[in-house]
């Protein structure tokens, strides 16, 4: 692990995490806290540089996270991610991961991410359709986006990254009942639980 390389992350992440709320601004209509935002980004961003050290994939998982601050501000406010962010969320990842695939010289892990996407779509649309479910289809769509970098980094990496968001959204709900911020019908963002849940899982990965 390099000190440098960890150092950048962080700072791009600084920066991401600095511009998310101008560009939030757009879907929320709302100034957001840019020095919070600009200390999560680059935890994220530093995160993933120890976990993923000199893989040339760090580059996608960047650019995804970086793409992610805006979601979780916009997806916080307005209980839905848009779907222009879930889009270049979505290509940044699969243009990062091509290139590292030509890199590195395996192309069987960009078909590993792209079927974990596809695995990531099919059980979160079936998590979608059932009664009562609380899941909105631009929720079942970042789960597709986030699938692709997990996917990179193993099947059991993607099965945590799909386990860990609703362990995470649990906590977050019981705390909120406890704390009785929130009724047992309020609408809750998942958004956030997705990201975070892919963060961690990669870290672990």
């Amino acid at each position: 692990m390099s000190v440098g390389l960890v150092t950048s992350a962080a700072l791009l992440g600084v920066l991401a995490g600095a511009v998310a709320p101008p560009i939030a601004r757009r879907w929320t209509g709302v100034a957001g806290h840019r020095a919070g935002l600009a200390a999560v980004g680059g935890v994220a961003c530093a995160g993933l540089a120890v976990a993923l050290g000199t893989d040339p994939a760090l580059p996608a998982f960047l650019l995804v996270a970086a793409v992610g601050l805006v979601l979780a501000v916009v997806d916080l406010a307005c209980l839905r991610p848009p779907d222009p962010l879930v889009a270049t969320a979505g290509l940044a990842g699969f243009a990062g991961l091509l290139v590292a695939a030509l890199v590195a010289g395996t192309p069987g892990r960009l078909l590993v991410a792209l079927a974990g996407a596809a695995l990531s779509f099919g059980g979160y649309v079936l998590l979608a359709l059932l009664p009562g479910s609380r899941l909105g289809f631009g929720d079942v769509k970042l789960a597709a986006v986030l699938g692709l970098p997990l996917g990179w980094l193993g099947w059991s990496t993607l099965g945590l990254g799909l386990l860990l968001p609703h362990l995470l959204n649990g906590v977050v709900v019981l705390g909120l009942l406890a704390a009785r911020r929130v009724r047992r019908d309020t609408p809750l963002p998942f958004g956030p639980a997705l990201l975070a849940g892919a963060w961690l899982a990669a870290l672990l990965a």
